[in-house]
């Protein structure tokens, strides 16, 4: 009987605590999943966690935001994990899916900002695209002025604009799993389409039908995912200089030697500018926390205080030397207060 599992689970949690934590003995490791964009800056904070303290270096999966908060809220107990990486909020049909399975506590912390890289080669000849464009290159079905949709024509960017190359489309990025694909759907593919009169009018009409039509990309091999596995990208990017990849700025900053931003509405994805809001294609970065496993598992709650420290996410902090685009100072010191008296923000 499935229903009973996360009773079940928190029970067997509740008894741990009340039995000195001897169910913990069963794993001594956090277990975090989620955010392939977030992955790389938990995994130094991990890697340093574990040298400073004595508790063990977390494992840290990347399956996605969306993978990683299903993950998450699948119920307590050591079999779930305690913290879940989002490069995205959470959604109010996952603090749902958490409730129905006993996570009925999260803490919810933001750790800084990332902007989205439209990128290429940096062997390839650079762009200067607008978000209409690129939505233009990527939808399924381009809507026309009086309403009618027809499917998307374009074969190279050309077609969509003169000034551009006679180049093939080609993108590489996330799959639906992907809080950088959630992000790149609502800050890309939905402002493109609601240039179109007939489409701004039905997104406050019929949001459903809005969505079904402006958030659909492409399936005929123009879009190709590639996995949560930004890496990967980055090298399918440097063996073609005709595609571009969709991923976050921290693996445009690592990257610069093999890969090159495109200017987006005539801004750079540049540290500076994403940090200022000038860069139009920009999202905050998260991490969500189990209540129920606080005290059960070892060392969450020293964990989340080595994460929100100012040496790891204040304006100086070593993770803006990997890309984070940190948070401003007032903000950082609410979060960081809230984290270490780890308030639940999410009943």
């Amino acid at each position: 009987m499935n229903y009973l599992k996360p009773i079940l689970c928190s029970l067997v949690f509740a008894s741990a605590i009340n039995n000195n934590n001897s169910y913990a003995a069963s794993r001594d490791q956090i277990s975090i999943v989620g955010s392939s964009t977030v992955y790389p800056f938990a995994t130094v904070v991990a890697e340093r966690f574990g040298r400073s303290s004595q508790f063990p270096v977390p494992k840290i999966e990347s399956t996605g935001s969306g993978g990683g908060l299903k993950l998450f809220c699948n119920g307590v107990g050591e079999r779930t994990p305690d913290i879940t990486n989002a490069s995205r909020k959470i959604k109010d049909s996952e603090i749902a899916l958490c409730k129905e399975n006993g996570v009925n506590e999260i803490l919810e912390i933001k750790i800084g900002y990332d902007g989205i890289a439209f990128a290429n080669s940096k062997n390839a000849q650079a762009f200067d695209v607008s978000i209409k464009e690129i939505y233009m290159a990527l939808a399924k079905v381009i809507p026309q002025q009086d309403g009618h949709l027809i499917g998307n024509p374009h074969k190279t960017w050309k077609d969509i604009n003169p000034a551009l190359p006679d180049q093939k489309i080609e993108v590489l990025g996330p799959p639906p799993t992907s809080g950088t694909r959630d992000a790149f759907v609502e800050l890309v593919m939905e402002k493109g389409c609601t240039q179109n009169p007939e489409m701004k009018a039905l997104s406050k009409t019929d949001k459903s039908k809005f969505k079904a039509v402006c958030h659909a990309i492409r399936e005929d091999g123009v879009f190709i995912e590639a996995g949560e596995n930004d890496n990967l990208i980055v090298q399918k990017l440097n063996a073609n200089p005709n595609a571009f990849g969709i991923f976050g700025f921290s693996f445009l900053d690592q990257n610069t030697d093999k890969v090159q931003g495109a200017k987006i509405n005539g801004v750079s994805p540049t540290f500076d500018d994403i940090g200022s809001g000038a860069y139009p294609v920009s999202r905050s970065l998260f991490f969500y926390v189990k209540k129920a496993h606080i005290g059960v598992i070892p060392g969450i709650k020293e964990y989340v205080e080595a994460f929100t420290s100012e040496d790891a996410i204040g304006p100086e902090g070593y993770l803006t030397y990997r890309g984070l685009i940190p948070l401003a100072n007032g903000e950082w010191q609410v979060i960081r207060n809230n984290a270490v008296a780890m308030n639940t923000n999410i009943p």
